[in-house]
């Protein structure tokens, strides 16, 4: 039943707005803002309803007061709600009802289209940026550290999800991947830029491979399409002349006998700076004569193993006698849940008068100059090396590749610096075959 709201005749205007009901030919005089809001409910169960026309009326109950809109579709009456007062006010519900009567006369059911825009927006948030690349994350960190899936995820969170995190995956174009990599650029984050890059790339592949959108934008970019080039890095480091001299200096110096260790054996292994310094106890096989450095603490993120020549191995157990109790090989001296600073070494090196001469990682381009000199193969080296000049697939299984030649190359590295330590004259261990 519909309610008639009756306006004192002093606050009757002279022109009347009305609106008439599909379903009747009387005219229905108009709501008002002050009419809605002192609208009181009667205390019947069903509720007052007051009509604004238009089959639009306000249900006032003893729980609030409802926008609702009374039509027709297919021969059947039905009721669509247009909101809830004050969160919707007057105003916001007639713009409601048109909605609805254009949809009508369109011969569209104004409810199944909002069951089809909630399915719809449902789905855009499902299937936006972010969430599919939370799922990814769910998907691609089996099997990573806790460490890796941290640094992930902060780097999505900071550099990639405020620009599109919200919107729908297909929605996301090369352009907008762009302007990621640029804002990170400005930071001076260069490395940082390629890999949300390259991050972005593995979420629109899973969005793919589960048919969630059709392309992936980020296949169109490479990182040297829209980053400057770094120019190489060189790091210091002394000539093959003056290796016997370091390598004595090194035997004779007067510090903490950890850093000379230490020195010792970045010269042996060539690892990075921070792969030994951040090295445990539980990551070598002493008998085995290896080392296995995870993957989380290799700049690459793979696995990495260094075959142990005899000289190092002789390190190793006097290193242990001293640290052998600690997870680290090199300890913190006043932390013993941390290790040695990265700057033990290089600063050790500055003392013993190498500064700008060289650096721990120097020994590294020492050692890859050499043994290409000596012919060892190009190959051998740069998987020693640890370097990044392999594919996304391969990159799991090859750090064993070519382990036997490896772990000669090592021995003939560690027999070369043995002698070269003895005199300036250079004296070369014989290379077996193979």
């Amino acid at each position: 039943m519909t309610v008639l709201l009756t306006v004192p005749a002093s606050r009757r205007q002279k022109s009347t707005v009305r609106y008439r009901h599909p379903d009747t030919d009387k005219g229905t005089m108009a709501l008002t803002d002050t009419a809605v809001k002192n609208a009181r409910h009667s205390g019947s169960a069903a509720g007052d309803k007051l009509s604004d026309g238009g089959g639009m009326f306000l249900l006032v109950k003893a729980s609030g007061k409802y926008w609702r809109m009374d039509y027709r579709f297919a021969d059947k009456r039905k009721t669509l709600a247009l909101g809830v007062y004050p969160a919707v006010s007057l105003g916001q519900a007639r713009k409601a009802r048109e909605k609805a009567r254009e949809l009508l006369a369109q011969g569209i059911d104004p409810n199944l289209h909002r069951k089809a825009e909630k399915l719809q927006r449902a789905a855009t948030l499902e299937n936006s940026f972010q969430s599919v690349a939370m799922r990814w994350l769910d998907q691609w960190s089996i099997g990573k550290t806790p460490h890796t899936i941290d640094y992930t995820v902060k780097r999505l969170e900071r550099d990639v999800f405020p620009i599109v995190g919200a919107l729908p995956i297909g929605e996301v174009t090369a352009p907008m991947l762009i302007a990621i990599v640029k804002k990170v650029e400005e930071r001076g984050a260069l490395d940082m830029a390629a890999r949300a890059l390259s991050n972005c790339g593995q979420i629109f592949r899973y969005a793919v491979a589960h048919g969630i959108t059709d392309s992936n934008p980020a296949s169109f970019i490479k990182p040297s399409d829209v980053l400057p080039q770094r120019k190489a890095k060189h790091h210091a480091r002394i000539t093959a002349k003056d290796l016997p001299q370091l390598l004595r200096d090194m035997d004779d110096y007067q510090g903490s006998i950890l850093t000379r260790i230490a020195m010792q054996l970045m010269a042996l292994t060539f690892v990075r700076t921070g792969d030994l310094i951040g090295a445990r106890w539980d990551e070598f096989d002493l008998v085995g004569k290896r080392w296995d450095i995870p993957a989380h603490r290799m700049k690459m993120d793979t696995p990495h193993i260094v075959p142990l020549a005899r000289q190092a191995l002789v390190l190793l157990r006097e290193l242990h006698t001293i640290t052998g109790r600690s997870e680290w090989l090199f300890p913190h001296e006043s932390n013993p849940r941390k290790h040695m600073s990265n700057n033990t070494v290089l600063y050790a090196l500055y003392r013993m008068g190498y500064k700008g001469t060289m650096t721990g990682h120097g020994f590294r381009g020492l050692a890859s100059t050499i043994l290409h000199e000596q012919g060892f193969d190009h190959a051998h080296i740069e998987l020693q090396l640890a370097h990044s000049d392999r594919d996304e697939v391969s990159a799991a299984y090859n750090h064993a590749t070519y382990l036997t030649q490896r772990g000669k190359l090592m021995q003939w590295w560690a027999d070369y610096l043995q002698a070269r330590r003895a005199d300036n004259v250079i004296v070369l261990p014989k290379r077996k075959a193979g």
